[in-house]
């Protein structure tokens, strides 16, 4: 979780820095979108927007604004949208689960979530603990979420 020291916690240009852009290793599925950068709404298709990586990338290098609510669930590109669409699609506002340890990511064949909360903070979960521990160290008054629920 990020919520202290940065002065905008939900532009995924710094939380893609922070992964040392290993976005455009995932195809994403967003989801729950409110209050987004323009751009990624061009993209919207009913109530999700599902773009490749780099798709993704070259967006938000154009429109870095500031997020209010999403789900954005990364999946390993040999997974096909008809088979993530099989499952119910992730949601921020009102999910419980995020903050109940154990904490785990929404969609079962996604390897990676962001989401952007409220525009006050990010919530970060990989299946990948290296990603995490750039995540924590690029924001370095970030904290595991699991210590966060555990207060």
């Amino acid at each position: 979780i990020n919520e202290k020291g940065e002065q905008w916690y939900t532009q995924m240009g710094r939380v893609f820095e922070s992964i040392k852009n290993k976005q455009d290793d995932y195809n994403w599925l967003i989801t729950d979108m409110d209050c987004i950068p323009q751009k990624i709404e061009e993209y919207r298709c009913g109530d999700y927007c599902w773009l490749t990586g780099e798709e993704l990338s070259r967006i938000i290098g154009e429109d870095d604004g500031q997020w209010v609510w999403a789900v954005l669930s990364g999946f390993d590109k040999s997974i096909d949208l008809s088979e993530v669409l099989k499952y119910l699609r992730p949601y921020a506002d009102g999910y419980k689960g995020f903050w109940i340890n154990p904490i785990s990511i929404q969609h079962p064949l996604a390897t990676i979530e962001i989401v952007p909360w409220d525009s006050s903070l990010t919530l970060f979960f990989s299946k990948h603990e290296d990603m995490v521990k750039d995540f924590l160290t690029f924001f370095p008054f970030s904290e595991e979420l699991s210590a966060y629920n555990a207060k």
